[in-house]
């Protein structure tokens, strides 16, 4: 017979006080379940406490349907439902218990040490019994998990072979007819215990309509029901022994042989009348010398670290990373920061960062002020934060100065000023997540280093906050020399509109620039990636002016392009100038020889590009040479050298160079040798030719060209 020979009918929903009473009254049997379904090779210590574990962990969290059960079953069959419940829990736990660890596979709950109970510093295992129940727990040891849960189920739950079945496929075992075959086949090998042979049907009980007894109040072999005496006088109970000292004994079977059944119910496999012994001595007192003198490694090593003064302390006399300090505290509170009113610039004689008003409609929100100053204190892992080269990004040195605080495009702005960095810090609208945090070097920024600052960039786009005395401002792109400037709006708080940004562009088809107007004359602006555009110049490094002109806007039309390699540098300035020009072999034109020199905020890391313009004015420049933290082509140095190889209109390859002014003559060698009188050479070479350059100027001098 099998469970599908049955028709399930449901049985009403357990409690969890109806669980937790089925538990805590039949806990000793439910505990003898788990221990004998366990493998013996556990180990009887960790066998027992994983035993407790899993009873204690079979009660359900809320209330559950009760288990289906077949209409047509035998009447010692039946279970209350809530201890059905909970031994089929039990089962489970105890059969997944049971599985082998694999090495990739998550291990499950049941299949780890168990956290409670815990017992420390003692082995705990029930009372040995004699050869018949060291003869079942060999037995025991050689058969499957499902197949000991199956011999448990008979003998000492009294369960015929349809409920065996059944309690193990709802227990969730694999195969709980090859369980049944594995005891079959145990018979049919040889005697065994008689707790492993199914359990014969019962007769009818006396009495006609009262209902059999159920299986968890049945007395074992050798007892009566209801904790009376047992035949030969001694008092007894189906879970536990009478009194602490001994249990019952197992009543023999017919033949002198105790009983498969009454063995399961021996002290042997009780693990609720325990034995306990002490643990490895030798071994915990080595680990317990181990332990302390890591402790009082530690302790020596955390004293050492800690003196003060001239110590081995790190910092010294300085006090811990969070004491209180009153600089920095201030610096933090968003009622100490600086503002300056808007009648402070008119009068001021230096026109910078520090006489700017504080402009924006949220500079009253203290929430707002107090996120950005912590946040530019302690930027979380969270925060989008970057820097341009040289820019300490340290808290600042005591209360800052507000410039702008106010809401642009989906974002809350607020920009901050230290007398040596801009920075800028932005949020979301809703929410503070994706908060972004900018630094920029301005030390020393006055006039048009002062005149603008971007507030947001979003979707290819740029907006500036300008300076109080910008009377006006225009957008002029510099790949079209031409074209007049077309008006740039700007609002009441002097945020401009949003206008394409050429450090966001993927190809150079314009280069769009801030052009800027004030009581002196008009200033040029260049997007480099950084919250200060740079100002861009035309001229001799000895006196250059802002690139407004005609000649400089033809010039800058054909070297913008060139200005990519700037992006994200600290530049502070770009100055352009034509250094030389020279009239092409085969009567092609007059070429422009330009000089780009690139300043930086920080002092270092300036660069020098050399570009050569032929004679086509719709022609980008070519880069010639370029060089990094080199005094050519500026204030130190006005001069430079540069060649480059050229192929002429019709097929013919020459060396052409170009200096300064003050050159007196150029001179190539290498694979072309040539002289040439004055600023500008030009010889006939091989494709490929490499050749080295060098000038004498007016005073002896030698100079060395720009190289790339």
């Amino acid at each position: 017979m099998t469970t599908q020979d049955l028709v399930p009918s449901p049985v009403g929903p357990v409690d969890v006080e109806q669980a937790e009473a089925a538990l805590v009254e039949r806990y000793p049997r439910l505990v003898r379940i788990a221990y004998l379904v366990l493998p013996p090779t556990m180990g009887r210590n960790r066998r027992v406490l994983t035993a407790h574990a899993l009873v204690q962990r079979a009660l359900p969290r809320r209330r559950v349907p009760g288990p289906a059960v077949p209409d047509a079953r035998r009447p010692e069959d039946a279970v209350d439902p809530g201890y059905a419940y909970v031994r089929g829990e039990v089962l489970r736990q105890a059969l997944v218990a049971a599985l082998p660890l694999r090495r990739l596979a998550v291990p499950r709950r049941a299949q780890l040490p168990p956290l409670l109970p815990q017992v420390w510093g003692l082995r705990l295992f029930p009372r040995a019994g004699g050869a018949d129940e060291l003869a079942l727990d060999q037995l025991l040891a050689g058969l499957s998990a499902p197949a000991r849960a199956a011999y448990v189920l008979r003998g000492l739950e009294r369960q015929g072979d349809a409920e065996v079945l059944r309690v193990l496929a709802a227990a969730g075992a694999e195969d709980p007819a090859a369980a049944l075959a594995e005891l079959a086949a145990l018979e049919e090998d040889g005697p065994v215990p008689d707790g492993a042979r199914p359990a014969p049907d019962l007769p009818a009980t006396p009495g006609g309509g009262e209902r059999p007894a159920r299986v968890a109040e049945q007395a074992g072999p050798g007892r009566t029901r209801g904790g009376g005496r047992a035949p030969d006088g001694s008092p007894g109970s189906p879970d536990r022994p009478a009194g602490p000292e001994a249990p019952a004994a197992p009543a023999p079977s017919a033949g002198g042989r105790i009983s498969g059944a009454a063995l399961l119910e021996s002290a042997e496999f009780d693990p609720c009348t325990l034995q306990a012994r002490p643990g490895d001595l030798l071994r915990r007192r080595q680990h317990g010398r181990a332990v302390l003198v890591g402790v009082a490694a530690l302790l020596v090593c955390g004293a050492l670290l800690g003196l003060p003064g001239d110590g081995w302390g790190r910092n010294g006399a300085a006090a811990p990373s969070y004491a209180r300090n009153p600089a920095a505290e201030a610096a933090l509170d968003p009622a100490k920061v600086k503002r300056v009113t808007a009648a402070v610039w008119p009068g001021a004689v230096r026109r910078d960062f520090s006489v700017w008003p504080v402009r924006g409609e949220l500079a009253g929100d203290a929430g707002l002020l107090r996120r950005a100053l912590a946040v530019w204190a302690r930027p979380g892992g969270a925060v989008e934060s970057s820097a341009t080269p040289g820019t300490p990004v340290g808290p600042p040195m005591g209360p800052p100065q507000l410039l702008f605080a106010g809401r642009v495009d989906a974002a809350r702005v607020v920009l901050l000023h230290d007398g040596l960095r801009i920075v800028r810090y932005a949020e979301p609208v809703e929410g503070t997540a994706g908060a972004a945090l900018d630094f920029a070097r301005t030390d020393a920024a006055e006039g048009p280093g002062a005149a603008a600052v971007v507030v947001t960039r979003a979707a290819g786009n740029v907006r500036y906050l300008t300076a109080p005395w910008v009377t006006g401002a225009s957008v002029r792109d510099l790949l079209m020399p031409g074209k007049e400037p077309w008006p740039l709006g700007r609002d009441a708080r002097g945020v401009t509109d949003a206008l394409p940004s050429p450090a966001q562009a993927k190809e150079c088809a314009r280069w769009n620039t801030l052009q800027l107007r004030d009581g002196s004359g008009s200033r040029l602006l260049g997007d480099l990636g950084e919250l200060v555009p740079a100002r861009l110049l035309w001229g001799s490094p000895d006196a250059p002016v802002d690139a407004t002109g005609r000649e400089a806007r033809a010039a800058w039309a054909r070297t913008a392009c060139q200005l990519t390699t700037l992006l994200g540098q600290g530049v502070r300035s770009a100055q352009a100038w034509a250094f030389a020009r020279q009239t092409l072999p085969e009567g092609v034109g007059r070429a422009t020889w330009v000089c780009t020199r690139a300043e930086t905020w920080r002092g270092t890391g300036s660069r020098v590009l050399a570009q050569f313009l032929p004679p086509d004015r719709k022609a980008p420049a070519s880069l010639a040479a370029r060089a990094q933290d080199v005094p050519a082509c500026g204030a130190r140095e006005p001069r430079v050298l540069a060649g480059a190889l050229w192929q002429a209109p019709g097929g013919g390859w020459y060396v052409l160079a170009a200096g300064g002014p003050d050159v007196a003559s150029v001179e190539v060698t290498g694979g072309v040798k040539a002289r040439a009188e004055g600023p500008v050479l030009a010889a006939a070479a091989q494709a490929g030719a490499r050749a080295e350059l060098s000038a004498t100027l007016e005073d002896g001098r030698r100079m060395p060209a720009l190289r790339q």
